[in-house]
């Protein structure tokens, strides 16, 4: 298994890092949230930038990427735009997703972009390399706000995954049922034990699938998200009390 670094952060050894959203509305409320998580003990930081309200406007979101990052200095910064489709604030045509990651890749300050798996294919190569030649990881994921996939399908979009050259491959399902979430868990432990050659991250959101994002140790989750103060998804834990579990499952 390979791990991947980000400054003093290698994910995919040891327990699971924990990443906390950043999202601010405006430069003032990103400021602050910012500032806040410095007091956090939290491993890596995800700004979800379509909670930004100068979002369509890519310079300025270079340019406050670089001011989080200048706070935020020794912590990881992860740029996400979260679609609509995938359970974001706001729509975005093609032309203006990867429009804003390659403004943010050549102009920017981020140690990882977050990439959807079912955008356009020779689109998501371009940003990849871009991204790549910037040495930026590239966390690729997919996200079912409505079911929990079959275990043979969740493993088969984590090698799609793989194979699109994603440093870090990342799934979140929405259970309806307790074997739902087992199914996460088992699919994640076969992804980990048989194909894996790089870290992944997955969990079963909601407060039925919270327990996933407790065990990744055991199962070979490498992150699990944590809420500073606000949750940018449901089922997140307090990242206080995430750490002291996460303490606890690795003595």
């Amino acid at each position: 298994m390979n791990t991947v670094t980000v400054k003093n952060v290698t994910i995919g050894s040891e327990s699971p890092k924990i990443i906390v959203p950043l999202v601010g509305k405006n430069e003032t409320e990103l400021i602050e949230e910012a500032k806040h998580l410095l007091t956090i003990d939290c491993d890596l930081v995800e700004w979800r930038v379509d909670f930004f309200d100068q979002v369509t406007n890519f310079e300025a979101a270079a340019e406050m990427s670089k001011k989080i990052a200048e706070i935020l200095s020794d912590k990881p910064i992860l740029f996400t735009f979260r679609t609509k489709q995938e359970g974001g604030e706001l729509t975005f045509t093609d032309e203006q997703y990867f429009g804003l990651y390659k403004t943010v890749i050549e102009h920017g300050a981020i140690d990882l972009l977050d990439v959807e798996l079912f955008m356009d294919d020779i689109c998501v190569q371009a940003t990849i390399k871009a991204a790549h030649e910037k040495a930026i990881k590239i966390v690729m994921c997919n996200h079912d706000f409505d079911n929990t996939p079959t275990k043979e399908e969740i493993v088969s979009r984590l090698c799609k995954m793989q194979e699109k050259n994603a440093d870090i491959c990342k799934i979140a399902v929405m259970p309806q049922s307790s074997d739902d979430v087992l199914r996460l868990l088992e699919a994640t432990n076969e992804m980990n034990d048989k194909h894996a050659d790089r870290p992944i991250v997955t969990m079963s959101m909601g407060q039925l699938g919270m327990v996933s994002r407790m065990c990744g140790e055991v199962f070979g989750s490498a992150m699990t998200f944590g809420a500073a103060k606000k949750a940018s998804a449901p089922g997140q834990v307090p990242v206080a009390e995430l750490r002291k579990i996460l303490r606890t499952l690795a003595l």
